[in-house]
């Protein structure tokens, strides 16, 4: 069960379902996936040796792990039991001591007021119910004034190379339209006029939203890449109800796609994200 109380809820079922434990036993192919935005996220987030590091959304926790490293303490919260636990048994075999996890909804945890210096998070943060109200919990977990938040979030899926993948997967089985606006899901921070707006009534100013394009590999091969996309929790929500034959119809489609990206050194596709820094007012 997790320490505080849960605002989030069909979050917390997903990540405590398929999708959590498909994180936690493939925790070095995402962290490979998301690694090229952690040295800008860490660099943007200026940590210190005397700094106290919350990392929001930390999964199986390589972001808290690498920020630990740099500063006096890091705190990873995560939702997900199962990426919580390999997070955990992950530092203790590197040694990590100054490392703590906290399963909680940073929404509403009762964090300990103006006990962080800074806050990060990798693609940690855009699920929130209630965006304002979470960072209006974290910005009370961080001194003021002064207290450093930076994360990353990806730009319109329309952006994304994926989104080529994605369109070959659609033709065979329904997906939904990840470019459509929402208020809350991957592309949620797409906007950065939202961001701004969403960050400035949670009490941060000096907001910074700067792009970032990375590379992200997706697999050995083409065939790797999409046996693990359909792998993907998302992915297998989607098409649960979906006959057998589009299913594979549609898995031969994406690998396919990906054959569009594949290189000697692995299929790479371009993401395309914002890095964010504010301060604490």
């Amino acid at each position: 069960m997790a320490d505080t109380p849960i605002a989030n809820t069909h979050q917390y079922e997903a990540w405590n379902g398929y999708e959590g434990r498909h994180w936690a036993d493939h925790q070095a192919r995402y962290d490979a996936l998301n690694e090229p935005v952690t040295g800008p996220l860490l660099d943007a987030a200026a940590l210190r040796v005397t700094d106290t590091v919350l990392d929001i959304g930390c999964g199986n926790g390589s972001v808290t792990r690498l920020a630990a490293r740099r500063a006096r303490h890091a705190v990873g919260i995560d939702l997900s039991a199962p990426m919580l636990e390999r997070a955990r048994a992950t530092a203790e075999a590197e040694g990590l001591s100054p490392v703590t996890h906290v399963q909680g909804d940073a929404q509403v945890h009762a964090f300990e007021p103006a006990s962080f210096d800074v806050a990060v998070s990798r693609f940690g943060v855009m699920f929130f119910a209630d965006p304002v109200a979470a960072f209006s919990n974290i910005a009370g977990a961080l001194r003021r004034p002064g207290g450093r938040l930076a994360f990353v979030c990806p730009q319109s899926f329309d952006r994304q190379d994926q989104a080529r993948v994605f369109a070959a997967v659609a033709q065979h089985a329904p997906l939904p339209d990840l470019t459509a606006v929402s208020e809350t899901g991957p592309a949620s921070f797409a906007d950065p006029s939202r961001v701004r707006a969403v960050l400035s009534a949670a009490g941060f100013e000096g907001i910074d939203v700067t792009p970032l394009d990375t590379e992200q590999v997706w697999g050995r091969d083409p065939s790797d890449a999409s046996a693990f996309l359909f792998g993907w929790g998302p992915m297998r929500h989607w098409l649960r109800d979906a006959p057998e034959e589009a299913v594979g119809r549609a898995r031969e489609a994406a690998t396919e796609a990906f054959g569009a990206y594949a290189t000697g050194d692995g299929v790479r596709l371009k993401m395309s994200c914002w890095l964010v820094r504010a301060i604490r007012a």
